[in-house]
């Protein structure tokens, strides 16, 4: 069960399984006075103000943790995470104790995720340190006092802080792999055809070099044979002679098949691109059969859908990618949008810039729409020879 579950839940589940231990004490506080018990010399019960800070803290964690290191931040989070800390000093401020400071280690789990490493270090310790008026006041510890547990308490927030933080970079070592991995089998596939290719263009160039080359020259030997010889034997030479050219036809057949036969199955390269994204649903739409002549091309193709899948986990914040793939009028068209954040103007990066390069070398083109709300949409082109159509002329770029 354990080993099903990412390091990411496993922490999400351990800091909801502590909130709830806390309201065990809390609890106890409470409901025991109302069975006819003495209160509790330690722990005074919590009034409504307090089991509402309570309650928004575990909602707020909930929330916070549900896709931890797969969505991108933004200022709803950060609202949250202030919402977080906030609650956790209520508990204690409320129920004049230290266990406040308890959530508030669990609240440094997610710190690592939402703020850089100097600014998460800061809150962690500032908010530990928020603590101290109520072990002074509620506790009547002395404010050395105070602060050593404060400090106290800091100290194992920041070993919940360190762990966190290393889970957060085996995530994201896990997709640097998986990327690598996906890239590495789309690299593969695509080299294989481009062997496959090479191999049928040698084996094409052998038999007409050498196979042509042989069986013209037996043909004309023979033809010459025909003439100068009589009765029975230019009989037998003239059916070797058709024989021959029969020969001759095949090859020349069986090369041109081969050559024809010589291309790259561009749909096969690019599906292992959108296999186990994580936190992105890829859907591809690639016509059958879409093949390509050129192993270059088929590259720049490949290197471009796989920048166009990385900008949108790392840039757009999307949860949907759509990629459509066609050929039509001698060129191959790619159309890829995502339901992104999108924005208001765009402004290439060396992503984008590297795209543009590539496809340009090859006579191709791009062009980049996108509106805030709405996602980006792209569009690019490249032409399946070697020069530029003329439909290609006064293409948007």
């Amino acid at each position: 069960m354990l080993g099903r579950l990412s390091h990411t839940r496993l922490l999400r589940f351990a800091g909801l399984f502590t909130w709830a231990v806390v309201s065990v004490p809390l609890l106890y506080s409470w409901v025991l006075p109302l069975l006819g018990g003495d209160e509790p010399p330690t722990l005074r019960p919590m009034a409504w103000p307090g089991w509402l800070a309570y309650a928004a803290f575990g909602v707020s964690y909930a929330w916070l943790t549900r896709d931890m290191g797969q969505r991108r931040r933004n200022a709803a989070d950060l609202v949250l995470l202030l919402v977080l800390t906030l609650a956790a000093i209520g508990v204690s401020y409320y129920s004049q104790s230290g266990l406040g400071s308890v959530l508030l280690m669990v609240a440094a789990c997610v710190l690592p995720w939402l703020l850089p490493l100097a600014f998460g270090v800061a809150w962690l310790v500032l908010s530990q340190l928020a603590v101290v008026p109520v072990f002074v006041s509620g506790l009547d510890f002395p404010l050395l006092e105070a602060v050593m547990q404060s400090v106290l308490y800091a100290g194992f927030s920041g070993f919940v802080f360190v762990t966190s933080l290393v889970a957060r970079q085996q995530a994201q070592a896990r997709e640097e792999q998986r990327r690598l991995n996906a890239e590495l089998r789309a690299t593969r596939a695509l080299l294989a055809e481009s062997a496959r290719i090479n191999e049928r263009t040698r084996i094409s160039r052998e038999l007409h070099d050498l196979l042509g080359h042989h069986l013209t020259a037996l043909s004309l030997n023979l033809e010459v044979a025909g003439h100068l010889a009589d009765g029975r034997a230019r009989e037998h030479v003239q059916q070797a002679h058709t024989l021959a050219r029969l020969l001759l036809t095949d090859v020349r057949e069986a090369v041109s098949q081969l050559r024809e036969g010589g291309t790259i199955d561009l749909g096969a390269a690019l599906r292992p691109l959108a296999e186990n994204v994580p936190a992105l649903e890829i859907h591809m739409d690639i016509a059958e059969p879409l093949t390509l002549d050129d192993p270059e091309r088929a590259h720049v193709l490949l290197r471009c859908t796989q920048e166009i899948i990385t900008n949108a986990v790392r840039h757009a914040g999307a949860r949907n990618l759509w990629i459509s793939v066609r050929r039509e009028d001698g060129r191959i068209g790619l159309e890829a949008r995502d339901d992104g954040q999108g924005a208001s103007a765009v402004i290439p990066g060396n992503g984008l810039r590297g795209m543009r390069e590539r496809l340009a070398q090859h006579g191709g083109g791009l062009a980049v729409d996108a509106h805030p709300g709405a996602g980006f949409h792209l569009r690019l082109w490249l032409p399946v020879a070697g020069t530029t159509p003329a439909s290609l002329q006064g293409a948007p770029a």
